[in-house]
Parts: C-alpha cells; structure tokens; sequence
C-alpha cells in the first residue's frame, strides 16, 4: 500500500471507529496512529484529513445524500459512508489541493480494502457524480468551514 493510501487508511480507520463509537476524535486518532506508525509527514495528513472531516459532516452527508438519493447516508454501511466523507472533504477543502481524479481512485482502494463487494462501485458512482459539481461543493462548503486565525 502507498504511503498516501495508508495514511488515509487510518484516518478511514479513526472516522470509522468515530462514527459507531462517538469516543474523542483526538484519542480514536492517537491510538490508530499508535498501532499503524506513520512517518510524520503522513501522519499530519491523516490527522489533517480526520479534524477536517469531524466538523464537516452534517454538510459533506447532504452532498452525499444529494448524489445517492435511493440510500440514506445513516443507513448506509459505515464503512461506505466514511470514504465518501473523507473523498469529498480531501476534494473540496483539503488546503493540499490533490486532483478530484487521484482522490476518488484512492476512495475506491479504500472501498476495495475495507467495503464490501459493491462498495468500490457505489463509491465510484456516487464521488463520479459529485465531482461533476465539485466547484460549487467547494464554493458552498468553504464558506461553511469554521475560520482559523
């Protein structure tokens, strides 16, 4: 696995456990990081990827609800619902700006490592539709991100 994919497995991995357990976002990431070592530089990507997330999901699920109206994004597999939050944030506010292209390739990696057999699919079909709209997800959801100083 490629030192960017394991970095966004363990933030998957930490969103994930988030998700179902609802423990602290810094101590669920501290821990993932503690048992799947990460040089530094990756591991501020995962940390990075995971802070952007948390605050963003109300909004990031109404995209993806949006983009898959026949499933609701609570009943979706967690797994499922995860990858499509972390793909859209890294696609619309990651500061780093990596191509829609590369993140949705990297979704479905995840899909196919931690999903089940239709994920890959369903991940590509529903981050394909996004990105069609991407720049006015990103206009829209840049103006909701909390302001740092």
């Amino acid at each position: 696995m490629k030192a960017r994919t394991r970095a966004r497995a363990v933030a998957l991995k930490a969103l994930y456990e988030i998700d179902l357990t609802g423990h602290p976002p810094a101590a669920v990431l501290d821990a993932r990081l503690a048992e799947e070592p990460l040089e530094p530089r990756l591991a501020a990507f995962a940390r990075r990827l995971v802070q952007g997330v948390i605050p963003m999901r109300p909004w990031l699920d109404q995209y993806i609800a949006q983009h898959a109206p026949e499933w609701p994004v609570e009943q979706l597999p967690v797994v499922d619902r995860n990858i499509l939050r972390l793909a859209l944030w890294e696609m619309s506010l990651d500061p780093e700006g990596t191509p829609a292209k590369v993140v949705i390739n990297e979704a479905v990696e995840l899909a196919k490592t931690f999903g089940g057999t239709s994920s890959p699919r369903f991940v590509n079909g529903v981050l394909g539709s996004l990105v069609q709209h991407l720049d006015a997800i990103r206009t829209h959801l840049q103006s909701l991100q909390p302001q740092t100083s």
